[in-house]
């Protein structure tokens, strides 16, 4: 069985939901017969690169909050990820273009090396003092995840390096009817949107598996849209 999981290293939801796939499958009696494939989506593809803006500020003016009302929904968020078991940091995080990250990642997984770097890439932006928009923290995760330094280099000074692999994934998700991610494809038959509970995905692979006609998902399950809006649990 193969399952496709569209992300981008922007979306809070995406790191969470990867936290709880990893848990579900864990759970399945066939998870090592389960190929994982990474695929790109990206929140803002407009957003011009190299320019980046505090998050906080960031979701301020998105929703017109305060920057005390933006840290209470990152706050909230942040729950979510710690009770998986992640580190999340609601001060000091950047946001941007995450284009370059994706076009690295599609080079990782040319060499075998893809999940590696996705790993890093959402601890550097969501847990550490690190910002996933700068080349050399990027060029420095490359080297972490295993990848040769010359060969990332060259692939992010060349902008058309790998990015028809990035559109051709992006395209892929609109056809799909991917509108928000995480989202899950099971065997291009199946859809699950959003970071749902472990359980949910445990029982989705297990219907996919036997080649049930349906999957039954939680209707709520919380995703980020391509408007950079990331749904945000009440507390």
């Amino acid at each position: 069985m193969r399952v496709e999981i569209w992300s981008d290293i922007a979306c809070p939801w995406c790191y969470i939901g990867k936290a709880r796939f990893a848990k579900g499958l864990a759970e399945f009696a066939h998870r090592d017969e389960v190929e994982v494939v990474f695929r790109s989506f990206e929140l803002d593809p407009g957003g011009p690169k190299g320019v980046t803006a505090p998050v906080l500020e960031m979701l301020a003016r998105k929703y017109g909050r305060t920057l005390d009302e933006a840290r209470a929904m990152e706050e909230h968020v942040a729950a979510s990820a710690r009770a998986e078991g992640l580190e999340y940091r609601t001060d000091g995080r950047d946001h941007g273009n995450t284009f370059d990250i994706h076009r690295l990642l599609h080079l990782a997984a040319a060499r075998g090396r893809q999940e590696q770097l996705l790993d890093l890439a959402f601890r550097a932006n969501f847990a550490e003092e690190r910002s996933v928009f700068d080349t050399e923290v990027l060029l420095a995760l490359a080297v972490e995840a295993g990848l040769d330094e010359a060969e990332a280099r060259e692939v992010l000074a060349d902008d058309s390096a790998y990015a028809d692999r990035v559109r051709a994934d992006e395209r892929e998700a609109a056809e799909l009817g991917a509108n928000a991610v995480p989202f899950f494809v099971l065997d291009r038959r199946y859809g699950i949107s959003g970071g749902q509970p472990a359980e949910v995905f445990t029982r989705a692979l297990e219907q996919a598996w036997a080649g049930r006609e349906t999957v039954e998902t939680a209707p709520d399950a919380e995703a980020c849209e391509p408007d950079g809006a990331c749904a945000v649990p009440q507390g």
